[in-house]
C-alpha cells in the first residue's frame, strides 16, 4: 500500500496526520491502543459524552500522561468534527443520527471522513457519500471492520478479471436467534450476566451481533460498496465452513444456494441443529469468484484453491479481523492517499425493522439488538416499494398501529420526527436513487 514510506516523509517534515475519534468505546480504544507505535499519527482530539471516560479508555490501552496531556478531550462531537488542524474525522458512536450529523460538520469543515458506525452509513450512507464528493472529501468504511475488508477483496477480485459471485462474512446463526433480546443474549457467548457487566459488555449491542440485525447492516453496506444484489427473501445464512464456500455460494443453477452471480451472504458457523461447522468462518470474510475462461479455472485447482465440483467457482477467504486495530489503514489512506477504504456508491441494500413478536399499538421501538424488533436485509427496491422502517429509525418511536410477529415495520407504522435532521436526510436518500 506503500502508507509508511509517505507518512515517513509527513514525519519528518513535521506534518503529521492529526485526526479527531468520535466515541471512545471498544472500536475507538483498540484504535488509540496502536496510535503510540504509528510514528507521524497523532489524535489531536477524542470526543464522547464523558470525557473523562476516554481519558481512562486511553491510559487503559496504555497512553501515558505526556501523551494524554496532548490531546484534548470534549464531550461534543461536532467540537471535535470541526476542530482546527484536524485532516480526518473517525466516526465511531453507533448511534446512526449522531453518525449523520457528526459526518455533515467534518465534510462542511473540509475534513475526510472514516465512518466505523456502519449504522449510519446504511441509513443515509449514500447522501453523505455525495456530499463528501462534492466538497472533494474522503468518506470511507472503517478498514478491519468486515465490510472495508470485503470491498477490499472484491475490488481485488474484479481488478484481476473475475466475476465475483457471492461476497460476505462467516457469523454464529440459528433462526431463533432473531427472537433473543437483552434478556437471554449472554448465555448464547457462554457469559453470565454478571460477567458480563463486570467486564463492561452492553448486551443490547451484542444482541445486535447475534440476532441477525448486525448481519443485515453489513452486507447492506457491502452491496450499497460494491454493486452486489441482496437475495430476495433476506439473508438465509447458509451453515458453510471454508472448504465448501465455492460450492455453496454458487448460483442454485449450477448446483449452489444463489439466485444468481453477484450475491451478498452470511455463512454460519452452526449447523442448524447446534453442531459447530467444519473449519468454519465465524471471525472472518469471504469472496467466491468465478472463472472467465477454463484457462483461468485449471489454474484455480493447480494452485490450490478451494473451488466447487466443476472448477469454476473458487474461494478465497480472511479467517479473522482485527476491527479497531486495523483503523489507522483508513485514516492513512484517506490522509496520505486521499482514497477509501470502501465507500458506498449507491443505494442496494436495507436493513429494515423486523418485529420480534407481536407488538401493540402505543408500543415505543427501542432499536438494534432490543426487546422489540431486529433488522432484516432487504434491497433498497423492495424497500422503497413496502415504505419499510430502517432499523437505523426505530430508535424510540411509537407505534400508532399493531404489527404481526415477523412483519417488517413500515415508516406509517411509527411516528417519526419529520423535523429532525436524519429523517430529512433519509427523505433525500429516495432522491438519490
Amino acid at each position: 500500500m506503500n502508507l509508511m514510506p509517505k507518512l515517513a516523509a509527513r514525519a519528518e517534515a513535521g506534518r503529521p496526520v492529526r485526526c479527531a475519534l468520535i466515541g471512545a468505546g471498544k472500536f475507538g480504544s483498540m484504535f488509540l491502543a496502536q496510535v503510540p507505535h504509528i510514528d507521524g499519527l497523532e489524535v489531536a482530539v477524542i470526543a464522547d459524552l464523558d470525557p473523562e471516560r476516554a481519558r481512562n479508555a486511553c491510559r487503559t490501552v496504555g497512553w501515558d500522561e505526556a501523551r494524554l496531556g496532548q490531546t484534548r478531550f470534549v464531550a461534543d462531537g461536532l467540537e471535535a468534527a470541526q476542530a482546527d488542524g484536524v485532516e480526518v474525522v473517525i466516526e465511531a458512536t453507533g448511534h446512526p443520527a449522531a453518525g449523520a450529523r457528526h459526518a455533515l460538520a467534518a465534510i462542511a469543515a473540509g475534513r475526510h471522513v472514516v465512518m466505523v458506525n456502519v449504522e449510519a452509513d446504511v441509513l443515509v450512507g449514500p447522501v453523505l457519500a455525495a456530499k463528501a464528493r462534492a466538497a472533494g472529501v474522503v468518506y470511507s468504511m472503517a478498514y478491519g471492520d468486515q465490510p472495508a475488508l470485503v470491498c477490499e477483496m472484491v475490488d481485488w477480485a474484479r481488478a484481476a478479471g473475475f466475476t465475483v459471485a457471492a461476497a460476505g462474512k462467516g457469523t454464529k446463526y440459528l433462526p431463533a436467534y432473531h427472537q433473543v433480546t437483552p434478556d437471554g443474549v449472554w448465555g448464547h457467548y457462554g457469559l453470565t450476566p454478571e460477567a458480563a457487566k463486570a467486564a463492561g459488555m452492553n448486551p443490547q449491542m451484542f444482541n445486535s451481533f447475534l440476532d441477525g440485525t448486525k448481519s443485515a447492516i453489513e452486507m447492506a453496506a457491502i452491496a450499497n460498496a460494491c454493486g452486489l444484489d441482496v437475495p430476495e427473501n433476506g439473508l438465509s445464512f447458509p451453515p458453510c465452513g471454508v472448504d465448501d464456500l465455492a460450492h455453496v455460494l454458487r448460483p442454485k443453477a449450477v448446483g449452489g444456494q444463489l439466485e444468481r452471480d453477484g450475491m451478498v451472504e452470511v455463512v454460519s458457523s452452526l449447523e442448524r441443529d447446534g453442531r459447530p461447522v467444519f473449519r468454519d468462518l465465524r471471525w472472518g470474510v469471504y469472496v467466491v469468484l468465478k472463472a472467465p475462461n477454463a484457462y483461468a479455472a485449471a489454474c484455480f485447482k493447480q494452485y490450490g484453491l478451494p473451488t466447487d465440483s466443476g472448477g469454476l467457482y473458487a474461494a478465497m477467504y480472511k479467517p479473522f479481523h482485527l476491527i479497531g486495530l486495523e483503523l489507522s489503514i483508513s485514516v492513512l489512506n484517506a490522509a496520505l492517499r486521499g482514497e477509501a477504504t470502501g465507500a458506498t456508491r449507491g443505494w442496494r441494500g436495507d436493513a429494515v425493522a423486523t418485529a420480534k413478536r407481536a407488538l401493540k399499538a402505543g408500543e415505543t421501538l427501542d432499536g438494534e439488538g432490543g426487546y422489540t424488533v431486529y433488522g432484516k436485509l432487504m434491497s433498497a427496491a423492495a424497500s422503497r416499494a413496502a415504505g419499510a422502517l430502517p432499523i437505523g429509525l426505530a430508535h424510540h418511536v411509537k407505534l400508532k398501529r399493531d404489527v404481526a410477529a415477523g412483519a417488517v415495520v413500515t415508516a406509517d407504522d411509527v411516528v417519526l420526527d419529520e423535523a429532525s435532521q436524519i429523517v430529512a436526510l433519509r427523505r433525500e436518500l429516495a432522491t438519490l436513487s
